[in-house]
């Protein structure tokens, strides 16, 4: 099970993996994760409803 690389979100069935020209392997739950990340260029840690995902995937993995 691969986690977003933007927001964290753990997902199984739909999303892209994203492999970049260096190799660095990328997944993205959703099409606005990849945006923000690759056309937008933002930073995940400064974006509110990214931290509020992440602390919600910590909690369900414990």
């Amino acid at each position: 099970m691969a986690n977003c690389t933007f927001c964290g979100k753990a997902f199984r069935h739909s999303g892209k993996m994203y492999v970049q020209k260096s190799g660095k392997i990328m997944y993205f739950c959703s099409m606005k994760c990849e945006k923000n990340l690759l056309k937008l260029k933002r930073k995940p840690f400064k974006q509110k409803w990214v931290t509020k995902k992440k602390k919600e995937a910590k909690k369900t993995k414990q």
